[in-house]
């Protein structure tokens, strides 16, 4: 057979038998107060009046995650290590002395290492795929476990490496009893690599050089019917430009459902470079990729998922999102949220794996593509310059662009953020690429530096597991997946951590200076919500290392002073405020209250690669005036159609700024979402409408003392 790249990606309780009993039979089956319920399609609320609304906050704007990787974390159960497969490690994939085998790890021990989780202020635990893989791939001499998750075989089924459905249940019971969430990691866009091709060719042939064609042989477009709930017939000997097949008769029936093992349901176009149409059309790194076009396909994910929420699972983190159609999206993610509410679950949460950190790319899969949120990819590469000691100015050019992320549904409040993963590497390795050469002293400071700026400034933040134990990785992939118990894998024996020399035991110190940091930063944040979810202004941000300010504003309009100095010497700055002549008590970082001045600024020196957090005695001043408002009459376009609608404040006003649409002349608006933050602007979707359309767009401006003001313009769409 070919040689080829392996992918290094990465009995139940009588209930989760009866639950899951209907998709391992085989085929699918045929905030705020003032904010409305969530429209289907995840981008606009159409059919309402101009009214002043409240920027978008739902319950999970507030977690704190903890991603974890079962098979390297706890070993609860020894007698589960090689899945109950005999034969060594090329057939059950468990060797605890290579980087890419089983180590042990399982459910089990991680429900014994609850309380170590619960103790750094998680509020959710994030698990990488349980789901039963594939134990062993890859060429001769290349080979590697599914110990990560991401080559399933059984979607079903929790992998038996792992445990049981039955512990995947009790797991998620013992940590709701303890007040964290469990999420899952879930793959939509492909399988295990099963399928072979008879051509024993395997580089990518674009639909221009051999289109699909029906099992009548007429070529069709795939794009035709995406969304839809029809699609061709397809014959695996002719529809595709590679042909289908298997290695072993086992083969053919390994996956489940069983709708799974026909070839049918698979793109069959050759291996991803990542790039252009084979990015959602090619196999990732040989994994079999899903037909996602086809209606059985999204109805037959969509059952399986259903079954998981109904085991209790929390939410979704999407892996591989951005290489699946949008039109998928569109259907899967409404009917995962409406599932989930029907069970009771309204703070049902999923997003989704954008690998880009451009905020471009990723917010079309939380406004166009109706998904809740996307993983801030762009968040950790701002945060990796900033505290390498970047310009305060780039970080602050960052939070400028999530604009793109309003809706009616959803904001940038909510995206995850993270500063290294089991993908890219860890922290403190990625600081010394590009030539920086810090020591560890140095580099223990500035991971500290990160970790504060995650948690003190917009989104979710999530510990990568580790982190808080100092590992810091010699690369990516294997190289950033340690054991936290005594490992026995050299590669990871070997390396000292950022708080003390190499060693071989167990990693779970509740002592250590970083976990200690991260559930003192936990502890504050839950102390004052204005640090997790309050709308975030940007105040300072100068072009050379040194001190970047935001005010985080709660509910209550408390102003809150964030400053993050990335110098490796004390700043002293002056920081504007909404209120004059008020005193701002510490409440991080310092002892010291600080007195606005008459103009409102507060002067505070920041000690170097450190953080301070000040907050207001009193509400945000407020003014004799209602604020100015005005709208121009043409605005940017976005490549991907969006029209960048924007209005002008008065300025240093805490405003919020709701947007509404219509064609001119029509009786009702669409809703597109609302602003709290300078510049005021949302990017409404026109990629459906015709050059030439006659667009009404209106703002409605309510300021701290609830007066409102309004302003309209009238545009052509270019």
């Amino acid at each position: 057979m070919r040689s080829r790249r392996s992918a290094v990606l990465g009995a139940s309780v009588a209930s989760a038998v009866a639950l899951l009993a209907p998709i391992m039979a085989g085929a699918p089956g045929a905030g705020a107060v003032e904010h409305p319920a969530p429209a289907p399609s995840g981008q606009v609320v159409k059919g309402v009046q101009p009214t002043a609304r409240t920027s978008l906050r739902e319950a999970p704007t507030r977690e704190r995650f903890y991603f974890v990787m079962a098979d390297r974390f706890a070993n609860g159960k020894p007698g589960n290590d090689t899945g109950g497969i005999s034969g060594g490690r090329q057939k059950s994939g468990y060797d605890p002395t290579h980087k890419g085998f089983f180590h042990g790890g399982d459910l089990a021990g991680l429900t014994q290492k609850l309380d170590y989780i619960k103790g750094m202020g998680t509020t959710a635990i994030w698990l990488t795929p349980s789901f039963k893989n594939r134990p062993v791939q890859g060429p001769a001499g290349q080979e590697s476990a599914g110990y990560h998750g991401y080559w399933v075989t059984d979607f079903t089924r929790i992998d038996p490496h792992f445990g049981t459905n039955d512990e995947m249940k009790a797991l998620i019971e013992a940590a709701h009893a303890k007040g964290m969430k469990v999420y899952f990691d879930i793959i939509t866009n492909h399988t295990a690599d099963v399928i072979k091709y008879e051509e024993n060719r395997y580089a990518y042939v674009p639909k221009s050089t051999k289109p699909y064609r029906d099992a009548s042989g007429r070529v069709f477009d795939d794009r035709d019917y995406a969304g839809t709930s029809v699609f061709p017939d397809l014959d695996p000997a002719t529809s595709f430009p590679l042909t289908p097949t298997f290695e072993t008769p086992a083969d053919r029936t390994v996956k489940v459902p069983a709708w799974l093992n026909d070839p049918t349901m698979y793109h069959n176009r050759g291996d991803t470079t990542f790039e252009g149409e084979n990015s959602l059309y090619g196999d990732f790194f040989g994994l079999d990729d899903l037909f996602t076009e086809r209606p059985e396909v999204v109805e037959g994910m969509g059952d399986i998922y259903e079954a998981w929420i109904d085991l209790g699972i929390d939410g979704f983190r999407i892996d591989t999102t951005r290489h699946v159609n949008m039109e998928f999206w569109q259907q899967f993610s409404p009917r995962m949220l409406e599932h989930a509410a029907a069970k009771g679950n309204d703070d049902f949460f999923m997003f989704g794996e954008v690998a880009d950190p451009d905020p471009l790319e990723m917010s079309r899969y939380s406004t166009r593509g109706s998904l809740p949120a996307a993983l801030d990819f762009g968040f950790q590469k701002a945060a990796q310059d900033f505290v390498a000691g970047g310009a305060p100015s780039s970080l602050a050019g960052f939070y400028r662009n999530d604009d793109l992320y309003t809706d009616a549904d959803s904001n940038a409040y909510s995206l995850p953020t993270f500063t290294g993963n089991h993908d890219m590497g860890r922290l403190p390795f990625l600081l010394n690429q590009g030539g920086a050469k810090f020591d560890h002293a140095q580099l223990l400071k500035r991971v500290e530096l990160a970790n504060a700026l995650m948690f003190l400034t917009r989104g979710q933040p999530v510990v990568y597991y580790g982190d808080e134990q100092g590992f810091i990785g010699t690369g990516n992939d294997q190289a950033a997946r340690h054991d936290m118990f005594a490992t026995k894998t050299e590669l990871y024996a070997k390396e000292p951590t950022l708080l003390g020399p190499a060693a071989v035991k167990d990693r779970f110190d509740p002592t250590s200076r970083l976990y200690r940091q991260i559930a003192d930063l936990s502890a504050l944040r839950e102390k004052h919500p204005a640090l997790a979810d309050g709308a975030q202004i940007n105040r300072l941000a100068p072009k050379k290392a040194g001190v970047f300010a935001v005010s985080r504003v709660d509910a209550d309009q408390r102003e809150y002073v964030v400053l993050v100095n990335n110098a490796t010497t004390a700043k002293k700055v002056t920081v504007q405020t909404y209120n004059a002549r008020d005193r701002f008590d510490p409440v991080y970082g310092s002892r010291d209250a600080v007195r606005s001045d008459a103009a409102g600024g507060v002067t505070v020196t920041v000690p170097p690669l450190s953080a301070t957090v000040h907050r207001a005695a009193t509400k945000i001043d407020r003014h004799r005036t209602a604020p100015a408002v005005r709208m121009a009459t043409t605005w940017p376009m976005t490549s991907d159609g969006r029209m960048q609608v924007s209005a002008k404040v008065s300025p240093n006003r805490f405003v919020q700024a709701t947007f509404y649409a219509r064609r001119a002349g029509q009786p009702t608006w669409t809703l597109l979402g609302t602003d709290d933050n300078s510049p005021y602007q949302v990017f409404h979707d026109t990629s459906s409408l015709r050059t030439g359309t006659r667009m009404e767009y209106r703002v409605v401006v309510r300021d701290e003392s609830g007066r409102t003001r309004t302003a309209s313009a009238v545009t052509t769409i270019r």
